[in-house]
């Protein structure tokens, strides 16, 4: 193989690093899949609807955001083979879901409510679920927690709802309804839901 030597001559500087991008629509198209929002079986034992919605900062729905949640089962455990992307038989349970937005801002999930996990210095965290959603306009994802306003005890006791204010806890607590729980994302507004800082991943 032959060799060559050059000499680069007159290249502009760099201006520095690139700017980050707005992320999407493309998620909302490319990522949702037939069985993303169904995380427990049909047959799963105490499954409910875990529906809302996501709006910005007028109130408004937004039409092309995408939803993802990870969870424990009942017992707190995660689930740790492969298969998220496998439909869900029988009473059956993946531990993640995913969730497009319809034109008014609606996702709707099958899920169950975990149990309770500890954190990594033992102590114990009410029962949640993690919450991701992406959408345009964002330059990453935000990432939030669903508690249920039926855990009051527990709820009291979690390490990170207590590090929250007061005023702003109700944000990251889901609502009952007749057959399951009710949990809406205000990205933006008086009503912001409380996003943790889980850095860039």
């Amino acid at each position: 193989m032959s060799e060559y030597t050059y000499e680069v001559t007159d290249v502009a500087a760099s201006p520095g690093q690139t700017p980050s991008q707005t992320v999407g629509p493309f998620f909302h198209y490319a990522l949702p899949y037939d069985a993303g929002p169904r995380v427990a079986g049909p047959d799963r034992p105490l499954a409910f609807r875990l529906s809302g919605r996501v709006v910005d900062g007028e109130g408004d729905g937004v039409p092309d955001a995408l939803v993802e949640i990870w969870q424990a089962d009942e017992q707190g455990r995660f689930v740790t083979e492969p298969g998220v992307y496998a439909e869900v038989a029988g009473a059956g349970f993946r531990g993640f879901g995913r969730c497009a937005t319809d034109p008014d801002g609606w996702f709707e999930l099958r899920t169950v409510k975990p149990g309770c996990v500890p954190t990594v210095e033992g102590r114990q965290q009410a029962p949640h679920i993690a919450m991701s959603v992406f959408a345009r306009g964002m330059l990453r994802r935000v990432v939030t927690r669903v508690y249920f306003d039926d855990e009051a005890d527990a709820n009291a006791a979690d390490p990170l709802l207590a590090s929250v204010d007061e005023e702003r806890r109700a944000t990251l607590v889901a609502t009952g309804t007749d057959d399951g729980y009710r949990f809406d994302v205000h990205l933006q507004g008086d009503d912001e839901t409380v996003f943790l800082d889980v850095g860039a991943r």
